[in-house]
């Protein structure tokens, strides 16, 4: 099994906005003030064309797919929230919180996938789970260490305990839950997506442990990260507030690892972390600003892994 793969799914924003129905638990997000709708849009895209070039450049088989405005969809550059692709062929479709974000399934982006050589051999839908009211948001909440079959897992309102539990017996992992908190207003809430709060690299994690108010959960991910031999780089709740929990590591031409993250994500973190990081990795920033201030996402979020076989 593979933790880092070559090729990336992402979705070309068109009616990209501050989602109303996601901010509720997503204490990252900020209106623009001044800003018109259609200008927040072209900001996304300047940003996300940057971005792919980027990615591109070092090897990165990006396929991009763009968005419709057949439905009001702003958040579908987010695409790793409703969807994951597996070694084995199987894909894994989840339920969305907000109810405009349900709209972002595409099953056409399987047809692309298909024609772009790879092998779909089955899907396994979770998205009934919507009518209980009950979510869990792709790799969003669920951290994956492919190799060593661990998924890491936050609780909050759009990560479900009993899915998790569900989707680890279907995909054989072991589940690693516990609750992440963020400071909002003086008061403790949970973190929206545990990939705001912790990155798997293939030898090392980044993550959040001061988030982590529970200490006996704190000790069990802890012990989990170490027993598979992953270096801990902790960040601060500042940090986090930067993205900087928000990466995805990945491999460029000839093999070679990077750590894909934002500019405020780069440069919230300090020289030691970075030199941490560089012992492991080599790092590509890209700036995100619009998209995460109005998404509450960043540099993690955009990218949905494609782990298929090749046909």
């Amino acid at each position: 099994m593979q933790q880092t793969t070559n090729t990336i799914l992402m979705i070309r924003p068109v009616g990209f906005r501050m989602n109303e129905q996601t901010a509720v638990n997503n204490y990252y997000q900020k209106v623009i003030d001044d800003l018109l709708p259609e200008t927040v849009n072209a900001k996304a895209q300047q940003e996300f064309d940057a971005y792919v070039e980027k990615l591109r450049a070092i090897g990165v088989n990006v396929i991009v797919v763009s968005d419709t405005d057949i439905s009001d969809t702003p958040d579908s550059i987010f695409p790793n929230n409703w969807v994951s692709f597996h070694e084995n062929g199987n894909i894994g479709l989840y339920p969305m919180f907000a109810e405009n974000r349900r709209l972002e399934r595409r099953e056409d982006i399987f047809n692309t996938l298909e024609e772009n050589g790879f092998l779909i051999n089955n899907i396994v839908d979770y998205t009934s789970a919507e009518e209980e009211g009950v979510f869990l948001e792709g790799t969003g909440s669920l951290l994956l260490d492919r190799e060593n079959r661990k998924a890491y897992c936050a609780l909050s309102p759009r990560a479900d305990e009993d899915l998790v539990i569900e989707f680890c017996e279907d995909f054989e992992f072991t589940p690693v839950i516990f609750t992440s908190n963020q400071t909002v207003e003086g008061e403790r809430k949970a973190i929206y997506h545990t990939n705001v709060m912790m990155c798997l690299g293939e030898t090392f994690a980044v993550i959040c442990l001061s988030s982590i108010d529970d200490k006996g959960e704190r000790k069990n991910v802890v012990t989990h990260l170490k027993e598979t031999n992953k270096e801990v780089i902790d960040i601060t709740e500042a940090q986090v507030n930067n993205f900087a929990g928000n990466m995805l590591q990945v491999k460029g031409s000839n093999d070679e690892r990077y750590l894909i993250m934002s500019q405020a994500a780069y440069d919230s973190l300090t020289k030691s972390q970075i030199e941490r990081l560089e012992k492991h990795t080599k790092i590509l920033s890209s700036s995100l600003n619009t998209i995460e201030a109005c998404g509450g996402g960043s540099a993690r979020c955009m990218m949905a892994e494609v782990f298929l076989p090749k046909a």
